[in-house]
């Protein structure tokens, strides 16, 4: 495991694949970088670049020095980036493509491209009401200690077929979700808003929106929407995917916008 020290002190670990051009991968919710499929995807994507595969704070071996703040999660990425030489690529998936996107538009050319897959802010007014719900479920859930709750109703208030959330306990790896459930105020707080389009049409360096094919109606809207107002923006939509892309159906991609 290696570790480096973000700019608030916040101990960072990640994991190093492959050679190549440096591309961090910024997980999104209930991730980290030892989840299995995260895992995966890192060694695939490592196939063509050096794959800084980091936990997010409050995740993994990572720290949590709070209060939290999206400045504070900006400042991760910034150190990583700086392990990597200096300068990179980003690629962020859900939650995480909205890291990368503030990080496109606050760390300058440090960021040298960004890849955003699955763009996950709310959509319109009602989704947004219906959201500051659950975000309030969710965190009361939390200051009781209600953790497996908490990881329950998040997960069946984005979607997720309430079997299979009924059947995660059965799973060998529900211990650590439940141990992230303080996590999902993170990425509650990071896409609770309508898309920033008037501060997207800031970014200046070439930004890949992805989407897939199969994804929520609300992402591929918020993607078209953002593709539309950042200047040269690259948008595809992945044939036969859905939020959880297959890392090998989405390096072909990556691999021709970034390098």
């Amino acid at each position: 495991m290696n570790t480096t020290k973000s700019k608030d002190g916040t101990i960072l670990a990640y994991d190093v694949y492959g050679n190549g051009p440096a591309l961090i991968y910024i997980t999104g919710a209930s991730c980290f970088r030892k989840f299995m499929p995260i895992v995966q995807d890192a060694k695939v994507f490592s196939t063509e670049f050096t794959v800084y595969n980091y936990d997010r704070r409050g995740r993994g071996d990572s720290g949590d020095t709070l209060p939290y703040s999206i400045e504070r999660e900006i400042e991760d990425i910034e150190a990583m980036i700086d392990i990597a030489g200096g300068k990179a690529y980003l690629y962020g998936h859900s939650s995480g493509a909205v890291l990368a996107l503030e990080a496109s538009l606050r760390l300058g050319n440090k960021v040298i491209k960004a890849a955003l897959y699955d763009l996950p802010y709310v959509h319109n007014e009602a989704e947004k009401a219906d959201y500051e719900k659950l975000g309030e479920s969710v965190r009361n859930l939390l200051s009781e200690g209600k953790n497996a709750a908490a990881m329950k109703t998040f997960l069946k208030g984005i979607g997720m077929p309430k079997i299979f959330v009924w059947i995660l306990p059965l799973f060998p790896g529900w211990g650590i979700m439940k141990a992230l459930a303080p996590t999902l105020a993170y990425d509650i707080a990071l896409t609770q808003d309508l898309p920033p389009l008037e501060r997207a049409a800031r970014i200046s360096l070439p930004t890949y929106i992805i989407v897939g094919e199969k994804s929520p109606s609300s992402v591929q809207d918020v993607s078209n929407k953002l593709a539309k107002v950042i200047p040269n923006a690259k948008f595809s939509q992945l044939a036969g995917q859905d939020h959880m892309a297959d890392a090998k159906a989405l390096l072909p991609l990556l691999t021709d916008f970034l390098k």
